[in-house]
């Protein structure tokens, strides 16, 4: 097939999957909705406290529109939603869109950042692993991964914090960056070096493993062993015939890097005092405010459709043998 034909059958393929996406992402906000609305509590007892009175929290959830039926008020949040319009926040009193623009490309940089290290890395380390099976390096290193893995993230932050921001004040504790000094490009930086290590440390523990075991089930393939006798230079063999196989485990993983944005960063952003999307989105949460919640939920469905669609992509572009139709 010519670059024309494989392109437009990409093209119907990524059409086909959004469409079939729409009623996913339907049934995710309708099932989400009537679980965030039928939970005990509110936001008006957020508000006003739990003491407050009946006749005050019926007021609230009027001003609210909270005391109508919940498929009229499902109705009226999928009304908006299809003028783009997400609602107006409980508490911030700003719109939710507004929230999101600020807080979303946070988390954005800290996992993306934190996730294209930690899969460049995890592949070197995975292969290089394979390639010197049963040495000392691999034992050392696999030993090195099983501890930085088990740890919990939110230990190895803290352990990073105390370490090089307090103990050694190389970078700053936290938030993006110094009310006191103007924030450009390399203050930023130096406030992301701690959160993005924190994650990188952790997600390569555990994609190293895999990179590993799919490597050194390659490595010992009749079609590696063939390329070996041709003559072929071990780094061809390498890079071009085993490594293009081994990475398909990663390029799973990596699909699953859009759906846990919010969950992912909400450790770090709560122990570094990011205001990033999974922070907000706990808060909201905890404070009931729907608005901000229904958008969240919104977001990781059609998160979850992206990384999928992605991740099928990837395989296509790595393996050659798999087909778009």
């Amino acid at each position: 097939m010519d670059g024309k034909g494989a392109v437009k059958e990409m093209g119907r393929y990524v059409l086909q999957r959004m469409v079939q996406a729409v009623p996913t992402v339907i049934g995710l906000t309708l099932v989400s909705f009537l679980l965030v609305h039928i939970t005990p509590g509110g936001p008006a007892y957020e508000m006003l406290g739990t003491h407050a009175s009946h006749a005050r929290v019926v007021a609230v959830d009027r001003e609210l529109g909270l005391n109508l039926p919940l498929w009229d008020q499902y109705g009226i949040w999928a009304w908006q939603l299809l003028h783009l319009n997400l609602g107006v926040s409980y508490f911030y009193l700003q719109p939710v869109v507004v929230l999101i623009e600020q807080a979303l490309p946070v988390t954005l940089a800290i996992v993306g950042i934190s996730y294209v290290l930690a899969h460049g890395i995890a592949v070197v380390l995975g292969s290089t692993q394979a390639y010197f099976k049963n040495t000392w390096f691999d034992h050392g290193t696999t030993g090195i991964n099983y501890f930085l893995y088990a740890m919990p993230g939110f230990w190895l932050a803290i352990l990073l914090l105390v370490w090089f921001a307090v103990d050694i004040p190389l970078f700053p504790t936290g938030n993006l960056c110094d009310p006191n000094t103007v924030c450009n490009v390399g203050t930023w930086a130096d406030h992301m070096v701690l959160p993005v290590a924190s994650l990188t440390i952790g997600t390569v523990a555990g994609w190293a493993r895999y990179m590993r075991a799919s490597m050194t089930d390659t490595l010992v393939q009749d079609y590696i062993r063939t390329a070996r006798a041709k003559g072929l230079s071990e780094v061809r063999v390498l890079f071009k015939h085993a490594w293009r196989n081994s990475v398909l485990p990663l390029i799973t993983l990596l699909g699953y890097f859009f759906p846990t944005i919010f969950g992912g960063a909400l450790v770090i952003e709560e122990i570094f005092n990011i205001p990033g999307m999974g922070l907000l989105t706990f808060d909201a949460a905890i404070k009931r405010d729907y608005p901000i919640v229904m958008a969240a939920v919104l977001i990781g469905g059609i998160l979850v459709v992206i990384g999928n669609l992605v991740a099928d992509l990837l395989y296509g572009l790595v393996d050659p043998r798999i087909s778009y139709s």
